[in-house]
């Protein structure tokens, strides 16, 4: 009994978190579509100069997203050291990617937008 509660907990939050990574990558890539074709022009999609790095950075971090949760469900299929192994390494490797190419690239823009006009809006 013991053995199988992790695997029975992990396996619907795992498909849950595929789940999610599937919609930001299909969303990103119609937003590329949308750019590449030139139809920004609505007032509901507007771009500026810094659309296509998000949209790549959230394309990279969706399918490092999917690619570390098949790794996931793979080891939750065999349940082995070595699947662990490769699933953890993966997995440490994929947070690393999307903490360092969203979140702290973001945090670090809005603090130069505020503390310099050159950059933003400047407050």
């Amino acid at each position: 009994m013991a053995k199988t509660v992790g695997r029975n907990i992990a396996a619907p939050l795992l498909f849950l978190n595929l789940v999610m990574y599937l919609i930001v990558l299909g969303f990103a890539t119609w937003c590329v579509n949308k750019y590449i074709n030139g139809q920004t022009n609505h007032p509901s999609f507007v771009g500026n100069g810094a659309t296509p790095f998000f949209l790549t950075f959230s394309i990279l971090a969706a399918v490092i997203g999917i690619a570390s949760k098949l790794a996931g469900a793979h080891h939750i299929r065999l349940w082995r050291n070595d699947s662990l192994a490769a699933a953890g390494s993966f997995s440490i490797v994929a947070c690393l990617i999307i903490l360092t190419f969203t979140q702290l690239l973001y945090l670090l823009l809005i603090h130069a937008g505020a503390f310099s006009s050159k950059y933003g809006p400047g407050y």
